[in-house]
């Protein structure tokens, strides 16, 4: 069981699934469901989807599930898949990347599992 840090509520500009990565919106206030690692992230939503318009609550810190999508090891730092699920990032980087945290629990696509939600970037690696 997770006991998420701040959770804030955010408009949807389009239709937001549960314990996916949202990322910022092209307004204050707005998110979208994330759909890479090349943007900045928010966070993770919680166990309430959201339509266009509707409110979305995001998890922005702390302990949060999460949804995989892909293989997963414990202490992997998570970015965006184009589906806004969690898939671990390749170190060391190839290009410039926004994490949303790091998994908490190894997992493999489409589990539900715990992440510590850190928003942060890994910077590609000079060759």
């Amino acid at each position: 069981m997770n006991i998420p840090g701040l959770i804030t509520p955010f408009t949807a500009t389009a239709a937001i699934g549960a314990y996916l990565i949202a990322a910022h919106g092209a307004a204050d206030g707005a998110a979208v469901q994330a759909d890479d690692g090349s943007t900045m992230m928010l966070g993770v939503t919680t166990d309430i989807p959201a339509a266009a318009g509707e409110t979305v609550d995001v998890v922005r810190s702390g302990p949060a599930s999460v949804t995989f999508g892909g293989n997963v090891t414990r202490g992997a730092p998570l970015t965006a898949d184009a589906n806004g699920r969690a898939i671990a990032v390749a170190l060391p980087a190839e290009a410039d990347t926004f994490i949303v945290g790091y998994a908490e629990v190894s997992g493999v696509a489409g589990d539900i599992a715990s992440a510590l939600i850190a928003p942060g970037f890994i910077p590609a690696t000079a060759p």
